[in-house]
Formats: structure tokens, sequence, C-alpha cells
């Protein structure tokens, strides 16, 4: 069976990337991601408004990653390596059926540059090689056809859509789930 062990943290650099863990010094970027409607227009959660709700977000964030339920990376340049400008990890991790979920954000400064493909290429490779996962999930917004393209690109099929499946903001909305085999 799978076993997860976030420590020490893995670092995870590509040719402009560097992958690393979140710090409450993240503050002021992940308010700016988890509270913008341009970055959030996907993103059926609810948005982040002050900067002490950020700081608490990091640390639960921090926590679940601490006890290996979860893995987030901070996506950086590598030019950069203290500023934020998007995260990725795997969520819903099932250690049985050697299964995680990926999810994904990223400043709109950054989007069409091939970061995220670089950044999930780089995670994919982790999760299969270093996590020994079977497969890994997206579960997305039809909506967002950006990212469903940026999950065909690297490799995942859509098998599922859920019609009216996740109820939020007063709506019911669909989702569209994605999957990728190790290979």
């Amino acid at each position: 069976m799978l076993e997860l062990n976030n420590t020490p943290f893995p670092l995870i650099q590509t040719e402009r990337l560097l992958l690393r863990s979140l710090n409450i010094a993240d503050a002021t970027e992940m308010l700016f991601l988890r509270s913008d409607e341009t970055v959030m227009q996907y993103i059926d959660r609810e948005r982040i408004k002050t900067i002490e709700d950020a700081v608490a977000f990091i640390q639960k964030l921090k926590d679940s990653i601490d006890s290996n339920e979860n893995i987030l990376w901070v996506i950086s340049l590598l030019d950069q390596p203290g500023t934020m400008i998007g995260n990725i990890g795997f969520w819903r991790i099932q250690l049985p059926h050697s299964r995680a979920e990926v999810g994904y954000l990223l400043h709109p400064d950054h989007w069409h540059q091939g970061i995220m493909k670089e950044a999930l290429e780089a995670v994919i490779e982790y999760g299969f090689k270093t996590m020994n996962l079977h497969s890994i999930e997206a579960r997305i917004n039809p909506d967002n056809i950006a990212s469903g393209k940026l999950l065909e690109k690297t490799g995942f099929t859509r098998e599922a859509y859920f019609k009216e499946d996740y109820y939020y903001n007063g709506r019911f909305i669909d989702t569209a789930v994605y999957s990728l085999l190790t290979k």
C-alpha cells in the first residue's frame, strides 16, 4: 500500500520553476490567488477575504502536509524563489488505491506561458515515480476550457461528466473528471 512521507519536504526544480514548500510569508500572494475573481472563476470554493484568512488557510494546508494527508507546492520562478506565482498539489489521496487528485492555481500574469504545464508535468512525474501513485485524477468545472486542454496536453483523459453534482453559491454545478494512469 502507498505510504506518504513529506519530510523532508520535496523540492522540485524544472527548467524555469522551483516548486517549494508553502510558508506564512506567502500570505499576500495566497490572499490574491484565493480572492481574485479571475483566478477563482472556475474554482467553486469560498474566497479568502483578509490577510488573516490567508495566514489561517496556509496554516491549515501546512498542517495537512505535515500530517501526510496532502501535499502542496508553491510555484515560483527560479530567479524569484521567494515569490509565489501559483500552487499545485495532490488532494484526496487514496492510499489503498494509490490514487490522488491534482489541483492547481496560477497568477494571471503568468497564464499562456506554459508555466502550469511545466509544473504539472513535474508533479505528475513526482506522483508516479516517487509517491508510486497508480492514477491521478483532476476534477474541474467543465466551463474551464483552458484547464481541460492543459490536462489533455499532459496525457489526461476525460473519464466522466457529472451533471449538477456540486452545490456552490446558490446553484448546482457540473463536474468533469479527468484521469491519468501510470505508464
